[in-house]
């Protein structure tokens, strides 16, 4: 990383901004392809220590009910209890509980509640900016990918190909591409002098 997410010794708070930031994931089908799909409607928070990146931290929540595979009925069957159950959990979380440095970036160790079942996770990301960008909003960039079985949360459903492989893989993986806004940043008063 060549700049650190800010230049102030105290954290400085980031809301990330769903209109340019993406929550994805593929899971393998039939065993020969992978299906792709987002979860639309998230937020979250990030506290960034300019002065040492590991004091900062890291919130998210994802609705459920947005997940989306372009295919209508695909995604009314994930909602439904044979997967996420989204009517009775609504919502997946992930709260950072220590960010740590790495060969290519950084850690950050938290707790993963999905479909009512909480575990430790490490999700190795890459920290972009800050920026400023036209509008005078700063801004700093987040990617990360990750796997996780759907096993370990009680998503179960599936079914025996002939062959004895899985209809749905059970393994996730997950691409986090997030940008976050200064909170407070934004446009400048305009100069009113006469020019």
């Amino acid at each position: 990383m060549a700049r650190s997410a800010s230049n102030e010794g105290a954290s400085t708070k980031f809301v990330i901004d769903p209109a340019h930031s993406r929550i994805g994931f593929a899971v393998r089908h039939v065993l020969i392809n992978e299906v792709h799909g987002n979860f639309n409607e998230f937020e979250g928070t990030i506290n960034a220590n300019g002065q040492d990146i590991t004091k900062s931290s890291v919130e998210f929540k994802a609705k459920i009910a947005s997940i989306d595979t372009n295919v209508p009925q695909r995604d009314a069957h994930l909602k439904s209890p044979d997967f996420f159950d989204a009517e009775k959990y609504p919502e997946m979380t992930f709260k950072s509980t220590r960010i740590e440095r790495s060969s290519d970036g950084f850690r950050a160790i938290g707790t993963f509640t999905m479909h009512g079942t909480s575990k430790t996770i490490v999700i190795p990301f890459r920290l972009s900016g800050p920026v400023v960008d036209g509008f005078g909003y700063t801004r700093i960039g987040i990617d990360a990918d990750l796997q996780l079985n759907r096993q370990d949360y009680g998503v179960k459903w599936n079914q025996v190909l002939d062959n004895g492989g899985l209809a749905v893989d059970n393994i996730v993986r997950v691409n986090l591409d997030l940008e976050a806004v200064k909170a407070g940043s934004g446009p400048k008063k305009q100069d009113t002098e006469a020019k």
